[in-house]
């Protein structure tokens, strides 16, 4: 990290000779000379004065001295908190959090295992929910974050990651808390003719596929209206603002104040899961393997 002619003239300095410096270096006195007439040639500075009674450091090379002992010493540092900071990158799991994919059934999880990873520690990554951004987050499993536990049944997810499935969220739906059905406690399909449900596109989630073929083959009285195929909060104002209905999960059930969340009698539900790299590392497998055996 630093010149190593240094070396040879701080220990030329300490020694007081070169013999004396060449014997600690284990190299002849002659190679200890070449090296600091090559210094001096290189700094464009005498560094040492040469005299019958020994060597002395000249102003120049008094202050070189000085600051090449706080160079070593300053090297030392960086490279021990390199080394810290590598530990503790070793034992620590990164794991994604956001509105829509919080980090709070990962805990539940982490605190039923955790004894299997005493000298591990936890480290939240926040990341937005933009339609552009989600998946490149997915594609950093591994880099920037090691879990994420979201709901996925999205194809263009789960070509990006691995998933361990851990349950189901039921698909219900919301509505502004002044839409005519905020009063319900459970919604029948027919409770939906006249409306407009919004969704996302065809073609990325299987369960939302079916519901939107169940729907336009069987209920044709109620609208579709696409969103993108991930969420944000855009998507939920735009339910309040419209007063249209939103296809929902339950765990999202509290995600905007102004939306009641209401379920409905049908038998669609969506998995979540824990998402990780596709080539994960060796700890990683053996937290997956650990929460297998919840199951």
């Amino acid at each position: 990290m630093y010149n190593s002619q240094l070396t040879v003239f701080v220990c030329v300095a300490d020694c007081g000779s070169f013999s004396k410096a060449a014997e600690k270096l284990f190299i002849s006195a002659t190679a200890v000379m070449k090296q600091i007439n090559s210094l001096e040639k290189h700094l464009n500075l005498k560094l040492i004065e040469r005299t019958p009674r020994g060597i002395f450091l000249t102003p120049a090379g008094d202050v070189i001295y000085r600051d090449a002992k706080f160079l070593f010493d300053y090297s030392r540092r960086s490279i021990e908190n390199a080394r810290q900071a590598m530990n503790i990158c070793d034992t620590t799991f990164c794991v994604g959090t956001s509105m829509l994919n919080p980090a709070k059934p990962f805990m539940d999880l982490w605190y039923r295992v955790n004894k299997e990873f005493a000298n591990y520690k936890l480290h939240l990554v926040p990341f937005e929910d933009d339609h552009e951004g989600i998946l490149s987050e997915i594609a950093q499993l591994g880099e920037k974050f090691d879990f994420l536990l979201a709901v996925c049944d999205s194809k263009l997810w789960l070509d990006k990651c691995n998933m361990l499935p851990l349950g189901r969220y039921r698909k219900m739906c919301a509505v502004s808390r002044e839409h005519p059905l905020a009063q319900k406690k459970q919604l029948e399909i027919s409770d939906l003719y006249g409306e407009t449900l919004m969704m996302v596109k065809q073609g990325d989630s299987e369960v939302n596929d079916r519901i939107r073929e169940d729907l336009t083959r069987n209920h044709p009285a109620i609208q579709i209206e696409d969103t993108p195929h991930f969420y944000d909060i855009s998507v939920f104002n735009r339910c309040v603002e419209t007063g249209n209905v939103l296809l929902i999960l339950e765990c999202w059930k509290d995600i905007h104040p102004a939306l009641v969340t209401i379920p409905v009698n049908w038998d669609y539900s969506s998995p979540y899961g824990l998402l990780y790299a596709l080539d994960p590392p060796e700890d990683v497998v053996r937290f997956v393997n650990e929460v297998k055996k919840l199951k």
